[in-house]
């Protein structure tokens, strides 16, 4: 159904399972024909053999939601649905960071930074510093960025709310330390169950922050940077205590992948606008009832040399939404169906066995 050109077919490819109702993507990755997504989980399935049976990366907004213990207790709900799981998840990759408000300066010289990495890159945007990034295309990855404006850029919207909680002022800048640690790093160190890595976590942080990276304050008279004396805002980040609590979680998530209500608004209100400005309207009401009718008309010719309606033509591309988005079910039968067919699979897997294969 995903891979038909015909848009009433692509838009019921969905699969409904274990309270989630993914999209199901109409191409796959290498080793994995088969990719599910929703706004918690991106699942993509082998056929097994030797790769892993699924490979699923989990959204940071879910992760802010219920943490990782509990996103992993979901995962498996979904997974068991697949396959026959025999074996714990192992983890690929993990992201630890830490949120902050520092009222200093981010741009250093580049020296200030001793790290085993070898690639040290620096970044602006509109005359204003943004980040550091360290080792990009390595095992490990280090990030400095400016946080706040980034979550603005991009719609993370349930940032502000816990940084309200964890005390922080509308106005004060957030940056984040990042560490990306991949699977080679992990198996180093012995790493490989989520149980075992968040055991870790504390000595994971200070190997990051101790000895893989490190921001010192140069000094001239010394030419071994091995001494040099640790910038004081490093010292802070590097004990921090992962043993604590890690903050609030946010108190609600929605599985769809919609956009934000506020992003809709702001692109209708963009669209409205440039209209009201091509026409010379400048009645907002009045501007809606005239963009409406030429829209109207507009898409009725697209439609009629597509051979359907209006309606149908409007009907379909909601329901292509609705598949993308995962805000609803486009067939409501299809658990039925779904049910069905497994019934099916197993009466034939049987007849087969019966008979000696």
């Amino acid at each position: 159904m995903a891979q038909s050109r015909d848009p009433e077919q692509q838009a019921l490819a969905q699969y409904p399972v274990a309270g989630h109702t993914f999209e199901v993507k109409d191409k796959g990755a290498r080793n994995f024909p088969y990719i599910l997504e929703d706004g918690a989980f991106r699942i993509q399935l082998s056929r097994g053999g030797k790769v892993p049976v699924a490979y699923v990366k989990v959204s940071a907004a879910f992760l802010a939601h219920v943490g990782p213990q509990e996103a992993e207790k979901r995962l498996y709900a979904v997974l068991v649905e697949f396959c026959k799981l025999d074996s714990p998840a192992q983890i690929s990759r993990i992201d630890a960071f830490a949120d902050f408000v520092w009222a200093g300066p981010f741009d250093w010289d580049r020296s200030a930074w001793i790290t085993r990495a070898s690639g040290i890159d620096s970044y602006s945007e509109s005359g204003t510093f943004t980040g550091w990034v360290v080792g990009r295309g390595g095992v490990m990855l280090g990030r400095l960025y400016y946080k706040s404006l980034q979550a603005l850029k991009t719609g993370q919207d349930y940032l502000l709310g816990l940084w309200r909680e964890a005390g922080r002022n509308a106005e004060e800048p957030v940056w984040r330390l990042e560490f990306q640690i991949k699977r080679d790093v992990l198996a180093q160190m012995g790493l490989g169950s989520l149980r075992n890595t968040l055991a870790n976590l504390g000595g994971l942080w200070t190997y990051a922050t101790t000895e893989w990276l490190r921001l010192a304050i140069p000094q001239e008279a010394d030419k071994t940077r091995s001494r040099w004396p640790i910038h004081p805002l490093w010292g802070c980040l590097a004990e921090i205590d992962w043993q604590a609590d890690g903050g609030p979680l946010t108190r609600s998530f929605e599985l769809t992948q919609a956009p934000q209500d506020a992003k809709l608004f702001s692109m209708y209100l963009a669209a409205l606008i440039g209209y009201m400005a091509k026409r010379q309207i400048h009645d907002l009401y009045q501007a809606q009832e005239a963009m409406t009718t030429e829209l109207v008309a507009y898409y009725s010719d697209k439609a009629y040399y597509e051979g359907i309606s209006f309606d149908q033509y409007i009907d379909e591309r909601v329901a292509l939404k609705v598949r993308q988005y995962g805000s609803g079910t486009n067939n409501p039968t299809i658990l039925d169906k779904l049910d069905e067919d497994a019934t099916r699979a197993a009466a034939e897997a049987y007849r087969k066995a019966s008979r000696g294969g």
